[in-house]
């Protein structure tokens, strides 16, 4: 691993999917009836943004490996599989599963799950550690299938350093594996020890960055059928910047809201935006302006 320098070949961005809701939301009705739940996955969504980019700070100084964030691969048969950020270096392959959870969080190898408690209420949530070891499986199946041959691991990262993690003193895979964000360099150096073999080449290693970069499957769901909303549902046309209600009106060259008579230029930037998201193919968006 010699020699090498941290690279970062695909970058963390806010997903289509939450620009699809932020737009959707300005689109609703305050009384529709789904509003609530598109807010609150809307929230949980950027929660989970904001955790892993609070990760991201720990990771700067990691000059031995390549960074891939927001990978998405398929393995066949429309199945896939995503990982928060990818650390890949010449010895091992490392996986970072990011949660963005606050309270106390209790890690139960009875029933394998994870019990946040918060202001004295439970809460309990799928174990992480049972997703990042299908991750850890899913991505061990498409590097054979490419024909590489590489250990893989796996993290289960707290970005929230007042989380308090719990767990029984005998459930070993959660002891080894769940850290907070500050833990990652420490957490690596005691993997670089175990992994001293060099299994990739630096060229081998580039080519294999790229490939994955490559096979990037972006997660394009149609908001609109993802919550079983109808266009109908959507309010259509230009919404004003300054009452934000949609009753702005082409004249003379600019946007006037009749509303309440602002005048902007650049009104219709914002319906075209929404117009072309991927995962929001809202063609209705206009047709009232």
């Amino acid at each position: 691993m010699k020699g090498m320098m941290h690279v970062i070949l695909k970058e963390r961005k806010t997903s289509d999917f939450i620009l699809s809701m932020d737009a959707l939301l300005r689109r609703l009705l305050g009384a529709h009836p789904k509003r609530v739940m598109i807010e609150n996955d809307l929230a949980k969504r950027k929660a989970g943004d904001r955790g892993e980019e609070a990760v991201d700070y720990f990771l700067k100084d990691l000059t031995e490996f390549t960074v891939i964030h927001d990978l998405r691969l398929a393995n066949g048969n429309d199945s896939f599989f995503q990982m928060d950020t990818l650390l890949l270096s010449s010895s091992f392959i490392l996986i970072l599963e990011i949660k963005n959870i606050s309270g106390t969080i209790y890690f139960d190898p009875a029933f394998n799950q994870l019990i946040q408690t918060k202001q004295e209420n439970e809460r309990g949530f799928l174990d992480p550690l049972i997703q990042a070891r299908r991750q850890q499986r899913e991505l061990a199946k498409w590097l054979y299938d490419v024909k590489i041959s590489i250990p893989v691991e796996y993290l289960i990262v707290i970005s929230n350093p007042s989380t308090v993690i719990k767990t029984s003193s005998y459930h070993k895979n959660a002891l080894d594996r769940v850290l907070h964000a500050s833990q990652i360099p420490e957490r690596i150096e005691r993997m670089k020890v175990k992994y001293t073999q060099e299994v990739l080449s630096a060229k081998e290693l580039r080519k294999l960055s790229r490939i994955l970069v490559k096979k990037h499957c972006p997660a394009n769901y149609n908001v609109l059928s993802y919550y079983g909303i109808q266009e109908k549902e959507v309010i259509t046309g230009i919404q004003c910047p300054s009452c934000s209600r949609f009753s702005m009106k082409r004249a003379r060259g600019t946007w006037k809201c009749l509303a309440c008579s602002s005048v902007d230029k650049t009104a219709h930037v914002k319906a075209l935006q929404d117009y072309f998201s991927p995962t929001y193919p809202l063609k209705i968006l206009l047709k009232s302006c």
